[in-house]
């Protein structure tokens, strides 16, 4: 692909934090921006010098400029836009969480393969430099017994569930919850670092017709155990450890960024940080950027098998756990 030429789709702060990157790569433009709202469209492409804006998904996806789709909307919408787009020919960079169904994911996996498009969740976590420190470091404290990790981040929305109202950040309608935003870093990372779980289990906090405003993911692998917590309705320290027989690793400020790499052991204590910059977002355009520019499908579709294991877990250990999203009872 000689150029990345974008369209995106959703109007919220996380579209700011990529093209904030788009900006600053070589190999990858802004061509268009679609919302429903007209005056959303164009106050978002006015920030980015892109003339062009649609209010027409049809008209959208139909641009023949247009060859790679961001969508970032919300979770109960990016299956449907996905395939969509696929079927329209674009590659697609979907924001996490990727869909709410394996079944789901596994048919928009099938139809990039058949269609040879490049299809990437939108996840910065692989794409770190200081993620390839982490593994690469493993080795070092011997066979893993224990993995803990916590990301917690109070909610601006978590007061209107206290005053008795039901946000859709929250709502089980939109495919709304902790484990969906916050805790999915946590479960991401570990599948990146461990593979798929022999069983995973998640013991949530809820309020009555609302998803989950925190929770646990309990994930069990060959000799060890990783617990793992999000919340949307405290507040505390976040981190990522790994403990092994021989040390242990420790991931300042938890799994969404890897902000440093603290080894230990019984003869070094070494803190390591490959990142120069602090937006993570811009590894991630930078790397999507050079594998789609390389036509580099393989790479991609190796993401795309992990992509399909988180989706895999998290339905399984939410749905038995009695969070149940539109389409599940199917």
């Amino acid at each position: 692909m000689e150029e990345i030429r974008l369209g995106t789709i959703g109007s919220g702060a996380i579209v700011r934090c990529i093209l904030n990157n788009v900006v600053k790569t070589q190999g990858i433009t802004l061509e268009a921006v679609y919302s429903r709202s007209g005056e959303k469209a164009a106050a978002l492409a006015g920030e980015y010098g892109c003339g062009k804006t649609c209010t027409d998904m049809d008209a959208f996806l139909a641009d023949p400029a247009v060859n790679t789709v961001y969508i970032a909307t919300p979770n109960l919408l990016h299956y449907e836009q996905t395939k969509r787009a696929l079927l329209a020919g674009k590659n697609v960079i979907c924001e996490k969480p990727f869909t709410t169904r394996l079944c789901q994911a596994q048919e928009l996996s099938r139809l990039a393969r058949e269609r040879r498009l490049f299809l990437a969740e939108a996840a910065p976590t692989s794409y770190l430099p200081n993620f390839a420190l982490l593994r690469s470091a493993l080795p070092k404290i011997g066979r893993i017994r224990l993995v803990m990790s916590n990301y917690s981040q109070y909610s601006s929305r978590y007061d209107a569930v206290l005053r008795g109202e039901k946000p859709a950040i929250f709502d089980p309608e939109y495919a709304g919850g902790c484990l969906m935003d916050i805790n999915f870093y946590n479960v991401l990372l570990n599948v990146l670092l461990f593979g798929r779980p022999k069983r995973a289990a998640y013991y949530a906090n809820r309020y009555p017709g609302l998803s989950d405003t925190s929770g646990t993911m309990v994930m069990e692998y060959d000799g060890f155990v990783s617990s793992n917590t999000g919340a949307k309705d405290t507040w505390g320290v976040n981190f990522f450890q790994i403990e092994g027989e021989q040390g242990y690793l420790y991931i300042e400020n938890g799994a969404n960024g890897i902000q440093s790499v603290r080894c230990v052991t019984k003869t070094e204590d070494k803190t390591c940080n490959a990142q120069s910059s602090p937006d993570r977002w811009f590894y991630e355009v930078q790397e999507l950027t050079r594998l789609m520019g390389s036509g580099d499908y393989e790479s991609i579709y190796a993401r795309l098998d992990t992509t399909l294991a988180v989706v895999e877990v998290m339905e399984n250990a939410r749905r038995a756990a009695g969070i149940l999203f539109p389409g599940d009872e199917g």
